[in-house]
């Protein structure tokens, strides 16, 4: 069996920057806010992140996205309404709110939100995303979207992104 060919192919801004300007490593950082207004909430960010990736000036490289609260997630997914509700109705089944948790039970936990269910939630969907910027986007597939869920609304959420590449 041959071993398989890598192309070493340039992206086409490194074919577009002169020769005597060579690619340089960036990195860009930024804190994004959002304020849910319901307890599970799915919001579609995919527009904000791009721009922020415009605004970077990096054309071909990496985003990565990471939301800074345990009960919340970040993952893709085509934005459909029926296929949101889906998503909701799943995440519902998988981790029953009612259920007793230890962490909702004050002999066993300070916390006073009662948000036990959200934490496994936020676990089970991860809180960060690396993706592929290519031409100042971020590469998607035709049906994709960057979704950011909320799983202990209503709150201010923030979302660190960083994008990295030349």
């Amino acid at each position: 069996m041959s071993p398989a060919r890598v192309s070493q192919e340039p992206s086409e801004a490194a074919e577009k920057a002169p020769a005597s300007q060579p690619n340089t490593f960036r990195v860009y950082n930024r804190i994004l806010d959002w304020i849910s207004n319901e307890r599970m909430q799915l919001t579609n960010i995919t527009e904000r992140i791009n721009d922020v990736v415009r605004k970077s000036g990096i054309r071909e490289g990496l985003v990565h996205l990471q939301t800074l609260h345990t009960t919340t997630a970040i993952f893709i997914n085509e934005w459909q309404d029926a296929l949101l509700h889906d998503v909701k109705a799943f995440l519902e089944q998988v981790v029953d709110g009612s259920t007793y948790y230890r962490h909702n039970d004050p002999q066993y936990s300070d916390c006073d939100r009662q948000n036990a269910d959200a934490h496994i939630r936020g676990m089970l969907m991860g809180q960060t995303l690396c993706l592929q910027v290519r031409n100042a986007s971020v590469l998607l597939g035709t049906w994709q979207s960057i979704i950011l869920a909320e799983f202990d609304g209503p709150r201010s959420r923030t979302l660190a992104v960083q994008v990295s590449g030349v």
